[in-house]
């Protein structure tokens, strides 16, 4: 269905949109037997809704699903779900279920959501801004094979981020962790060139608030033997070997990264900070238990804060 369809259905159940999902089916075309997952976005409030909207419909683009956006609506007053199918135009490869729920409704967001659950396909949650601190107790988390958080739009990322490791269960990610994979896979490489030197110590620094250099950090204090500091300042990670040093650096808002090793030319590599549906998209991509990143968090008692 490429032209695009919004429906809104005020004080509704879940059998009528279910019903009208398949008669906007049945008319446009949308195969959901073709899904691959369902996402469920946990927005919590309307913060940044749009935005995470358009992230996950970018996703599916590589993984079709259904995407449920659930959200508590008014706290006071009688209990009711209001309600917003997409499809089509911007909501990409998805269908897109935007679920308000007001009263007392929005303290049992998973009875609302099993019957909007594609048969038979993994469930994967998101929550985008304030994620509970143990995800795979969280009602919604329950359901799910995949908990993907975000530190980085935490009110203390940094507080965040470090308390994942106590509510950590297999399946848990966090959108931090892809956003410096890049950054892995080049100091891996670098690494890898001759001499073939132990590292003695390694500094990562950037903004205080990026939770992603933390989780860079961890990594480095799982993989290497040595001191490992994050510091505020540049964004660059310094590693030092007996006869060498190896520096990657990027201007904050800036697009290409300089790699430079001692007595080497530099090199320029395109390395611009990833956003959300970029991350989001990567992280679909597996739905087993990533073990590094448990390895990362793990390690982050290790990094000399300075």
């Amino acid at each position: 269905m490429e032209t695009p369809v919004r429906v809104q259905l005020r004080d509704t159940s879940a059998v009528a949109v279910s019903k009208k999902l398949v008669e906007l089916r049945r008319t446009g075309g949308v195969v959901t037997q073709g899904r691959v997952l369902t996402l469920i976005v946990c927005a919590g409030d309307a913060r940044g809704l749009e935005a995470s909207i358009s992230a996950a419909t970018d996703a599916s683009r590589e993984h079709p699903c259904r995407v449920i956006v659930v959200g508590r609506g008014r706290g006071d007053g009688p209990s009711r779900m209001d309600a917003e199918i997409r499809v089509g135009g911007e909501a990409g490869a998805s269908e897109v279920l935007i679920l308000a729920l007001h009263g007392e409704l929005g303290d049992h967001q998973e009875s609302v959501l099993v019957p909007f659950l594609v048969p038979d396909t993994p469930v994967v949650a998101w929550w985008p801004n304030t994620s509970p601190a143990v995800p795979a107790r969280d009602p919604v988390g329950r359901l799910a094979v995949r908990r993907i958080t975000d530190a980085t739009n935490a009110e203390n990322p940094r507080a965040a981020i470090s308390a994942r490791l106590a509510g950590y269960t297999p399946g848990d990610t966090d959108l931090a962790w892809a956003r410096v994979t890049y950054w892995r896979a080049l100091l891996v490489s670098a690494l890898d060139q001759p001499p073939h030197e132990p590292v003695i110590s390694a500094t990562v620094s950037g903004l205080r608030t990026e939770v992603a250099l933390d989780l860079l950090a961890g990594w480095l204090a799982s993989r290497i033997d040595c001191p490992v500091q994050r510091a505020d300042g540049p964004l660059r990670v310094e590693l030092r070997t007996p006869t060498q040093s190896i520096v990657l650096g990027r201007p904050q808002d800036g697009r290409v990264a300089t790699l430079s090793r001692t007595a080497k030319p530099d090199s320029l590599i395109t390395l611009a900070r990833r956003d959300s549906a970029e991350c989001l998209t990567e992280e679909l991509r597996r739905l087993d238990p990533d073990e590094i990143y448990e390895a990362a968090l793990s390690a982050l008692p290790k990094v000399e804060y300075v």
